[in-house]
């Protein structure tokens, strides 16, 4: 498969690309139906209509000199610049340093995702400084500036659906609430979720926005998202539209983070390694992608919480469904990980058909039959880690008392599996800090005996009115939710 090699925007704000390699990126569906898209149509369709996800037709690259290039720029302007071989020409450069700017400039720490040693090799990226503290608003952020782009150009509305675990809904809210162009639904699974997750969605009154507690499990929501994109006269009637880690923006908006923390750590003349709590595997998988565009990822940690399917394929390829059990760590609450068919597309030698068959089968059988080839391919970079809820206080509590350090539920996990799986050779290993600790009060007391508190722009959190409706895991019945609040906005 044939990489383009891009060359580092200039620091004038230009860029820049090799001219032979300066055609417009395509997208392409992992089950290989449909026309090729450019980055504003995967933007707003979200999923690819033969139900599978868009992939760039080619892997942008940058060269050892590019990232050595941008080595100390800010991360709005980092974050650009790597994004920039994905959306361009569809969104101009200069428009997406703007949008990276404005998307930024309310975090609540001067470097957005900082590094924090804990330890001889062991870091943790604190990526919930954002809106909703949650790793998700730093991709978030951008893509809600980025629909507001393209649907302003286009003069065109859509309704966004989602499905969220814990964070992925307060996240798509907070950058779609009060948007003209925009109307939103998102999915829980009602009672699993933590309060603060579910109060941060259910507490936003904004006209556009439609709250919906799903009797049922996280992949239900999922399933009925999917579900809704499938129906092609309600998807048409509506214009849905995904926020989700299906969007292929997510992913190219979650990529810049890694390439930060790498260069910040000697890359691209050193090598990293990542250890990602995983649910949905878009973060994990937006690190893979970094490792495609020429970073030194030498290797990738999955952490799993006692929703082990990931952990449990990684180690014996069994990709096998099992009843999803609630945890301390919700937000990795899944069986069906939705991002997995992008690796799987790729581990299968980008072959649609075989993508396709094997993911209807999956689907059908509650098992995925991965050729060994294709799972020790996964593994040469891949190692899986899980992780129960006891195991996951005892290293919330020893952290605290070894470093002063309060990791969430998820983070910790994290920074578990690194601990286990140490890097060699001297490689520094990363843990991504995915949420604040404040967003799980009871967990974090039971562990270290004190309750963090929320930032004071959340402190009246739990006074604020809640708007949601319950509704059963029926697609009928969503549909008739979703259509009323596309109908009384248009």
């Amino acid at each position: 498969m044939q990489a383009r090699r891009w060359i580092a925007p200039l620091r004038s704000g230009c860029s820049g690309y090799d001219s032979v390699e300066a055609a417009a990126m395509r997208y392409i569906s992992t089950r290989g139906l449909g026309p090729a898209q450019d980055f504003a149509g995967v933007l707003l369709a979200g999923l690819a209509g033969d139900g599978g996800l868009f992939m760039p037709e080619s892997w942008p690259q940058f060269s050892p000199s590019a990232w050595r290039a941008m080595r100390g720029l800010p991360f709005d302007e980092l974050a650009a610049r790597v994004m920039q071989p994905f959306a361009g020409p569809s969104i101009p450069f200069g428009v997406l340093q703007t949008i990276c700017r404005e998307a930024y400039a309310g975090f609540g720490h001067p470097a957005v995702v900082p590094l924090v040693q804990l330890g001889t090799g062991l870091f943790v990226q604190e990526l919930f400084h954002g809106p909703t503290l949650a790793f998700k608003d730093v991709a978030m952020q951008v893509l809600g500036r980025l629909f507001d782009y393209v649907l302003t150009r286009e003069n065109r509305r859509v309704t966004i659906v989602g499905a969220t675990s814990g964070d992925t809904g307060s996240a798509a809210i907070e950058a779609c609430a009060g948007r003209d162009r925009i109307d939103i639904a998102i999915l829980h699974p009602s009672g699993r979720t933590s309060a603060v997750q579910r109060r941060q969605m259910t507490t936003v009154q904004a006209a556009n926005v439609c709250n919906i507690a799903v009797e049922g499990t996280f992949d239900d929501c999922q399933d009925l998202v999917k579900a809704m994109f499938a129906d092609t006269g309600f998807r048409d009637d509506v214009r849905l539209s995904a926020v989700n880690s299906i969007n292929w923006a997510r992913i190219a908006a979650q990529i810049p983070y890694y390439a930060a923390a790498a260069l910040a750590l000697g890359a691209p003349d050193r090598d990293v390694a990542f250890s990602v709590p995983t649910g949905n595997f878009g973060n994990i998988f937006a690190a893979w992608a970094a490792r495609r565009m020429g970073l030194p990822v030498a290797r990738l940690i999955a952490g799993s919480n006692r929703n082990d399917i990931l952990a449990r394929f990684l180690a014996s390829n069994d990709m096998s469904i099992l009843p999803v059990e609630p945890s301390l760590s919700p937000s990795m609450d899944i069986q069906v990980s939705s991002n997995f068919e992008r690796l799987l597309f790729e581990l299968l030698d980008r072959d649609p058909d075989a993508t396709a068959r094997t993911m209807l089968d999956f689907r059908s059988t509650g098992r995925m039959a991965v050729p060994d080839a294709a799972w020790h391919r996964a593994r040469t970079l891949i190692q899986g880690f899980r992780l129960d809820d006891a195991g996951t206080e005892a290293e919330i509590r020893r952290l605290h008392a070894a470093t002063g350090y309060l990791a969430d539920p998820h983070t910790a996990i994290g920074i578990a599996a690194a601990r286990a799986l140490p890097g060699a050779g001297g490689i520094p290993v990363v843990a991504m800090a995915t949420a604040h600790p404040a967003k799980f009060p009871d967990a974090m007391e039971r562990a270290t005996g004190s309750r963090p508190p929320l930032p004071p722009r959340m402190a009246d959190l739990f006074q604020r009115a809640e708007k949601f409706t319950v509704l059963p895991n029926d697609l009928a019945a969503i549909e008739t939710a979703v259509r009323a609040l596309a109908n009384r906005n248009r």
